[in-house]
């Protein structure tokens, strides 16, 4: 059994809710006081004091004991992990992991084979870096099997647990989160040898779903300053692996200046988009090979679009009329990107995004009734006519004056009927 440190994790909400306190009750009843701890991510992000998001709990039962342990204590289970160790606790509106102690039997790069285990080391040592194989108990103790979580965490230093090559060979997805968890949690040099192997293994990260590299890439993109770890995976050979369309940084860098200049939430997408050439069709390549969703992958597209070209003069007309044709979102987009890629000065691109944002969006105040009742027949014609005085409307810059709308539509109306 692993050794507690003196470090005890600072009061914690989440360690004190009903879900938490009911789960862990139930398994200590099982396996006793020493039986289950909490792991991972909850200890690793409380430790640093970031939000904790998701709570994992491992245990030295089975699954088997672990949902009988549950059903004892009226707490609702779901087996779909039972396979790979894995329940999932179901109390008070919140959902908990429990994961049995385990070690790999056999791997493939993307999935794994284990053995259940009672030993803790045992259980850290298939972990992947060792800030993420810390444990803590009911209590708050910090456990440390591999002696250097406790350390990496306080240096921001991300090593994986034993050879790295082995770790990355049990899963080649351990590449991606080795620049994630250095673009969140890292500081100072990385570790030469993490580095090293996942250059030497880049080309494992095409064998895994497209699905799981996306999610990691976007969330590595969505630190608050992803740059060091986006340079080291150019310069590892990884990020021409995930994304062969990102040969330039620079915009990408300056989006990210910018935005931390103007204390804005991370972008993850937006980001991705910088990293992408103003070339839409690369844009849509990268989407699908990424397999992002439908509205991801159009406002990547949209982004990438060359029309309408955005300058940072822009006339207030101009922007409304951007807006008019993209959307409020869409346009700040391209003044984001346009902005990154041709620089220049700050405050006339900042003026550009409340005056898109603030402007609402009008609707053409005309009908097709009043179109037919200016003597056009039913049918196409009427949306064609629609057309030519919807361009005339936002090319005057959208006139609410329903008088000069009405005439505009009758010498539209006249000049088709005659054609």
């Amino acid at each position: 059994m692993a050794r507690p440190l003196s470090d005890i994790l600072p009061p914690q909400p989440w360690m004190v809710h009903p879900a938490t306190t009911a789960v862990m009750a139930a398994l200590a009843a099982e396996a006793g006081p020493e039986g289950a701890r909490f792991v991972g991510g909850c200890v690793r992000n409380a430790l640093l004091g970031a939000p904790v998001n998701d709570i994992d709990v491992a245990t030295v039962l089975t699954p088997p004991r672990v949902k009988a342990a549950l059903a004892a204590a009226g707490i609702a289970a779901l087996a779909i992990g039972e396979a790979h160790g894995v329940i999932t606790a179901l109390a008070h509106g919140r959902t908990i992991e429990i994961a049995t102690l385990r070690r790999d039997v056999e791997t493939d790069g993307r999935r794994a084979v284990v053995a259940f285990s009672t030993d803790w080391a045992e259980d850290a040592a298939r972990r992947d870096f060792r800030l993420n194989a810390l444990y803590a108990d009911g209590a708050g103790r910090i456990f440390d099997p591999t002696g250097h979580g406790l350390a990496d965490i306080r240096a921001g230093a991300i090593v994986f647990v034993g050879d790295p090559e082995i770790r990355i060979h049990e899963d080649a997805l351990r590449i991606l989160r080795f620049f994630r968890f250095l673009a969140w949690y890292g500081r100072g040099e990385p570790d030469r040898a993490a580095l090293a192997a996942c250059a030497a293994l880049k080309n494992l990260v095409t064998g895994l779903s497209a699905e799981r590299v996306a999610k990691e890439l976007l969330t590595l993109l969505g630190a608050d300053d992803p740059r060091p770890a986006v340079r080291l995976m150019a310069g590892a050979g990884v990020l021409a692996v995930i994304l062969p369309e990102a040969d330039d940084l620079m915009r990408f860098e300056a989006l990210v200046a910018i935005e931390s200049d103007m204390l804005a939430e991370p972008d993850g997408l937006l980001r991705l988009a910088a990293l992408l050439p103003a070339d839409p069709r690369a844009a849509e390549d990268a989407a699908q090979r990424l397999r992002l969703s439908n509205a991801e992958r159009a406002r990547l597209v949209e982004a990438a679009r060359a029309d309408p070209a955005i300058i940072s003069w822009m006339s207030p007309k101009a922007v409304r009329q951007g807006v008019w044709r993209l959307g409020a979102d869409a346009f700040c987009d391209k003044v984001m990107l346009a902005w990154a890629g041709k620089g220049g000065a700050a405050a006339q691109w900042r003026a550009l995004l409340p005056m898109a944002r603030s402007w609402p969006r009008p609707a053409l105040p005309l009908t097709g009734a009043e179109v037919m009742a200016a003597g056009v027949a039913e049918g196409p014609l009427v949306g064609k006519v629609l057309a030519e005085v919807e361009a005339w409307w936002v090319d005057n810059d959208f006139p609410t004056d329903k008088l000069s709308l009405i005439e505009r539509l009758k010498a539209v109306a006249q000049g088709m009927i005659r054609r």
